[in-house]
């Protein structure tokens, strides 16, 4: 990649320069910023100091700061770029730093990481790297940090691009080499290597959670075709009421702005409509969305409900009950209310469909937010799962004999997935059934009776879904 003409957000610059004797002395060594790589450190020290997401932050200061096209896309790059690449560029920098990272100052790790992404990933030139990067640590952090960060930086520009370094410093054993090229801690390339049914799809579906993922749309109440059209995309090919778009300002398509339609990956799509795919025996009148917030699940399952049939929306925060409620907004006949799904106020046996969206780790949504590799970490499975068992024996609690409970995650994780649904499926009033025979049009969904999407095999997220009857 060729070096970008700095962008320079804030005061403009007059159309005359004044001679340098002229120049008030507190503005002679004002440095000149590069807006994009500002944003994208801004971008970093977020997710570093209060654990913001990237893909809620950047969104907003690209519409504060108001980034040219080219800025922007070149923000964006850096920014998901070097939260991905985390592993990896901490590997480099730990060789070339005199004492741990953790006791740097977190600012000046987060801009040697935004300098060795440059070089090792994007292979800027070395010097207009290294000198940005060092203006940025002026400017942020002080004077004395930038003689620090610049002769770190050289340093990383010596040792190569990443082949060269990855070269230098990958494990022998393939899980630890996978794991520092495709930027994944060791235990998420073991957990992914556990739950593919085919070992040969490893690399691709590592490689998948790097690539930046398309847009995906529903279509609540509008046509599917007329929201093709109006956004510029192409009806997805597993749900029908997906659109994929290929670029563009979503928020800015009518259909959306009215609520008639929304993002949603397709995956998510799918996970829902497997709720109402389901054979059921008895009444089909009442649905539960157990753990709706923020809702895109339960306003996909009211526009497709059939006439006659009640929807309830739950979720134990008030804060996400009203992101539900927001959601909802066309849809007043739907109830929202605030319950701990552990502890639920309906009475046992209320329900003939029951949706379990459980909280997960979002390992299955790497794609979009580039920095959760790295901030959830093995010991956060363990105590998911266990609240995963106690909301599945509740849904399973909800629902009449002859219902039917749909257990849905955003992870592929074995722990949250096949292992706490086998563990319901062993009880004696409980019947599994197939997922993939619902679903004949998504190849390699099944993952024995239970379905597994994948980014390197459906381009959507890896949603995990099962579907569980109550026989009695």
């Amino acid at each position: 990649m060729t070096e970008r003409a700095s962008s320079r957000p804030g005061r403009p610059r007059s159309g005359g320069e004044r001679p340098a004797t002229q120049r008030p002395p507190e503005r002679r060594h004002r440095p000149v910023l590069d807006g994009a790589r500002l944003t994208a450190y801004d971008v970093l020290d977020g997710v570093s100091s209060r654990a913001a997401y990237a893909n809620l932050l950047l969104p907003q200061l690209l519409r504060e700061r108001q980034l040219e096209p080219r800025d922007a896309a070149f923000a964006t790059q850096l920014a998901y770029g070097a939260l991905r690449a985390t592993g990896t560029l901490d590997a480099v920098l730990a060789t070339l730093v005199s004492r741990p990272l953790a006791e740097l100052d977190h600012k000046v790790l987060d801009l040697l990481r935004l300098g060795a992404y440059q070089l090792i990933d994007l292979r800027v030139p070395a010097h207009a790297a290294v000198d940005t990067t060092v203006a940025l640590t002026r400017a942020i952090v002080g004077t004395g940090a930038s003689g620090l960060v610049n002769a770190v930086l050289r340093k990383v520009a010596a040792g190569g691009d990443r082949e060269a370094w990855v070269a230098t410093l990958a494990p022998a054993d393939e899980d630890g080499r996978l794991a520092l090229t495709t930027d994944h801690p060791r235990w998420i390339v073991e957990a992914w290597r556990d739950a593919l049914a085919a070992p040969d799809e490893i690399d691709r579906a590592l490689l998948a959670d790097d690539a930046a993922p398309e847009v995906h749309l529903v279509a609540r109440r509008v046509d599917r075709d007329e929201l093709a059209a109006e956004a510029g995309g192409e009806p997805g090919p597993w749900s029908p009421y997906a659109v994929r778009l290929h670029g563009g300002d979503p928020g800015k398509l009518a259909a959306v702005r009215s609520g008639a339609a929304a993002v949603q990956d397709e995956g998510s799509q799918l996970a829902a409509l497997a709720l109402t795919r389901a054979p059921l025996e008895g009444s089909d009148v009442r649905w539960l969305d157990m753990c709706a917030g923020p809702g895109g699940k339960a306003a996909l399952l009211a526009a497709v409900r059939p006439d006659g049939v009640h929807l309830t929306a739950a979720d134990r925060a008030e804060h996400r009950a009203e992101l539900v409620r927001s959601t909802l907004a066309g849809d007043s006949d739907v109830d929202v209310r605030v319950t701990d799904g552990t502890q639920p106020d309906w009475p046992a046996g209320s329900y003939d469909r029951v949706l379990l969206d459980a909280p997960c780790t979002g390992l299955g949504a790497l794609r979009r937010r580039p920095e959760v590799r790295w901030r959830r970490t093995a010991e956060d499975v363990a105590p998911l799962a266990e609240l995963q068992r106690q909301l599945l024996d509740s849904a399973l609690a909800a629902v009449r004999p002859g219902g039917v409970v749909a257990y849905v995650t955003c992870s592929p994780h074995t722990a949250e997935t096949v292992e706490v649904v086998d563990a319901a499926a062993a009880r004696d009033d409980v019947e599994v059934l197939p997922v993939a025979p619902l679903f004949p049009e998504v190849p390699g969904l099944a993952r024995g009776d239970y379905g597994q999407l994948w980014p390197h095999r459906h381009g959507t997220d890896a949603m995990f879904m099962a579907l569980l009857r109550r026989t009695r």
